[in-house]
């Protein structure tokens, strides 16, 4: 019975840039021919790259980014510890919901440029202004946790959600949201942004 041998440091971070590459590659729907072409390499050497057998020097590193239009940092795989986010109860940032005084504050557990997923918790108090009208690009999903909650959409109506009911809608659909009863909310709100853009660009409306 044949074991196998372990992997070296060295070979797993050859597979990941080699995966990198060949995912540029294909999103940038290029043949290896194409590609090694376009860097000036030969077609049996980025295939060697893309599977982890070789590794690129800073040149080729280089030449590739260029021919695939990125940074060259784009074919550097992150280290897998920095792909995991953990965010304390006693940490994120304050986002209020416009610039006023009493303005409901959200605390944003997942909001960076570098992934189209964004989080924001709001624990809601009566007496705290919510009712802002926001339109922006992207999908957004509300969970509730505790309280009550309207969930006001143009042109779809209002929607109140009880602790456990989920919501969705296009974030481009005018919507804002309500206390009910002067009960406090605990909500939590998802936004996948569109691809394009580097942040989601939010646009409050008044009536």
């Amino acid at each position: 019975m044949n074991e196998e041998l372990p992997v070296s440091e060295e070979t797993r971070l050859a597979r990941r840039v080699g995966a990198e590459i060949r995912a540029l590659r294909q999103k940038a729907r290029l043949s290896t021919r194409a590609l090694a072409e376009l860097a000036g390499i030969s077609q049996p050497f980025l295939s060697q790259i893309e599977r982890g057998v070789s590794s690129p020097s800073m040149v080729t590193t280089y030449r590739l980014a260029e021919a695939l239009g990125v940074l060259p940092g784009a074919l550097l795989p992150t280290p897998v510890q920095e792909l995991v986010t953990v965010v304390r109860a006693d940490e994120g940032g304050h986002l209020p919901v416009a610039a006023r005084e009493n303005a409901a504050v959200g605390r944003t557990l997942l909001m960076r440029a570098d992934t189209q997923l964004e989080v924001i918790e709001y624990v809601v108090s009566p007496g705290q202004y919510l009712e802002e009208w926001f339109t922006f690009s992207g999908d957004l999903g509300v969970y509730l946790i505790t309280g009550a909650l309207d969930v006001e959409v143009e042109g779809a109506g209002t929607h109140r959600l009880a602790p456990r009911d989920f919501l969705s809608h296009p974030a481009s659909l005018r919507h804002r949201w309500l206390l009910v009863d002067d009960q406090p909310a605990h909500v939590l709100l998802t936004i996948a942004r569109p691809e394009q853009g580097s942040a989601v660009s939010r646009r409050a409306t008044a009536r």
